[in-house]
């Protein structure tokens, strides 16, 4: 994507702060640009959905402000997406931005918050060119960095005695860190690397490419439709009879269960949450959610449920004056709140430190299939490749 250059001057950043003039709010004001229509809508929807279930459990509140969530739809579209959050940080003074899906549109869009003095809080799009060199002290990552489930993916393969993989991603930031990531910690071959479009839902040139290679298996990353796309076809081409297919878990995550059905059962996937983990606060987000929405949450949705809870915290410590940006930003440093994943913290580039599980696909009892994660991590207290990159002061 090149180079990121930000604007953001630290007498700018902090000088109410340091003047002493920041007042408390009489409400938090969020902007919201996410991904809400298109066959990759239900990502964006889920982290929505998410987000809006902890205000909502809140009493419509963040940190004991009212709060106004201001929702909007970036259209798949990176200059949407920039002109959507423009609109949000220079006409609707927001204290926060967040919500998008994808490392594209978050590039396009960032600079119009943080030129802006405004905090983006990322509930999904974690690039590595943010996790070091282009590190900010108005972004963080409150999901994972972009690398992170592929690098539990290839320590996953090594596990399984795996000696050769296909390599499968779209052409963009994201999809190069992914492959990235799955190489940095896989320790066998690799059989082909193929980077498709952005967006493609047919692939029978790459599912014609796998059969002309014969790996042991195959590893996608290929969000929302296209990964429904390609599960269809790969299953349909016959190629799963004699292939494994390996999965980061947003491709093989409740959305994806639903709309492909059987052919799920028993895959494999790697993520940093399960909607099975045993602890208080995913137990009554899985609940309420379900309660909610009729439906059980996807990883997005747990993504945006625990922004919103990282904004809560943060709004909360500093006693609503958010004018105090460095006051906020410790705060949001700090993640005093209950994560559904467990055990959470901030690196010093603002990307998280946490665990990583293998999940499987199998029955719920109920006639249905869900994802059951491993006890163990597979990954434990990862953090991520590039954080020497980053120079940000504390």
């Amino acid at each position: 994507m090149g180079d990121v250059r930000w604007k953001v001057v630290a007498a700018g950043l902090f000088g109410l702060a340091a003047a002493g003039l920041a007042q408390a709010a009489d409400r938090v004001k969020v902007g919201f640009v996410s991904t809400l229509s298109g066959p990759n809508a239900a990502l964006g929807v889920d982290i929505r959905d998410g987000f809006n279930l902890a205000v909502k459990l809140h009493g419509g509140k963040l940190g004991g402000l009212p709060a106004e969530v201001l929702v909007a739809d970036d259209q798949f579209k990176p200059d949407t997406g920039r002109q959507l959050f423009e609109r949000y940080v220079k006409r609707d003074k927001v204290d926060f931005m967040t919500g998008v899906v994808f490392s594209n549109i978050m590039l396009a869009a960032l600079p119009e918050a943080v030129d802006n003095n405004v905090l983006y809080i990322s509930p999904n799009a974690a690039p590595s060119s943010m996790a070091g060199k282009d590190c900010n002290p108005l972004f963080f990552a409150a999901s994972w960095p972009n690398d992170a489930y592929h690098e539990a993916a290839g320590a996953f393969a090594n596990q399984r005695s795996l000696k050769n993989v296909f390599l499968l991603a779209p052409n963009y930031q994201a999809g190069k860190d992914s492959l990235a990531g799955f190489k940095r910690t896989f320790k066998g071959d690799i059989a082909g690397e193929v980077y498709s479009q952005l967006g493609q839902l047919d692939y029978a040139a790459e599912l014609a490419q796998i059969r002309a290679a014969r790996p042991q298996a195959v590893y996608v990353f290929l969000p929302g439709g296209m990964g429904i796309n390609f599960i269809k076809q790969f299953v349909g081409s016959g190629l799963s009879k004699d292939t494994m297919l390996l999965l980061p878990g947003f491709s093989a995550d409740q959305d994806i269960i639903s709309a492909i059905g059987a052919p799920m059962a028993g895959l494999f996937n790697t993520a940093h949450w399960s909607p099975d983990m045993d602890n208080a606060a995913n137990r009554k987000f899985v609940a309420e959610f379900q309660k909610e929405y009729k439906r059980l949450p996807t990883l997005y949705a747990s993504q945006g449920y625990d922004t919103a809870l990282l904004i809560d915290a943060a709004v909360r410590d500093v006693k609503g004056r958010l004018e105090d940006r460095q006051a906020v930003r410790n705060a949001l440093r700090a993640a005093r709140f209950e994560s559904v994943r467990g055990a959470f913290k901030f690196n010093t580039n603002q990307y998280p430190i946490q665990d990583y599980y293998v999940r499987t696909i199998g029955s719920d009892g109920k006639g249905g299939l869900v994802n059951k994660s491993f006890s163990e991590p597979i990954l434990r207290n990862h953090g991520d490749a590039y954080v020497q990159q980053c120079k940000m002061a504390k």
